[in-house]
């Protein structure tokens, strides 16, 4: 399945993996996996994604459960110029975000781990 190629490509970042649900079927897929990175922070990835249709969650938190960084499209802030798309800092605070895809997600974490 390509949407595991980031395994081999992260294998130093992340520790291990727990596929909470994993479903594919023609063009669609859908995943809810929770990652547990080197530096024992956490990464839960959530992601639907049909032609014409893409809903996404990856929250990284550490291992106290603080809230690290969320990126997601949940139509919660329509104020921002990338509506639907958004950040959640450690602040509480919201910013603008993009259509990212999780190979975005997992650079810009190992980008700070390492």
């Amino acid at each position: 399945m390509a949407i595991f190629k980031w395994l081999n490509d992260y294998d130093k970042l992340i520790n291990s993996y727990t596929i909470h649900d994993l479903r594919e079927s023609g063009e669609m897929h859908y995943m809810n996996i929770e990652v547990h990175l080197r530096d024992s922070s956490q990464l839960f990835i959530k992601e639907f994604q049909e032609p014409g249709r893409r809903k996404y969650a990856f929250h990284w938190q550490t291992s106290s459960g603080a809230i690290i960084m969320r990126w997601d499209n949940a139509p919660h802030f329509p104020k921002l110029p990338n509506f639907p798309h958004h950040k959640h800092l450690s602040d509480q605070s919201v910013e603008d975000g993009y259509d990212i895809p999780l190979e975005d997600i997992l650079k810009y974490i190992a980008d700070r781990i390492y």
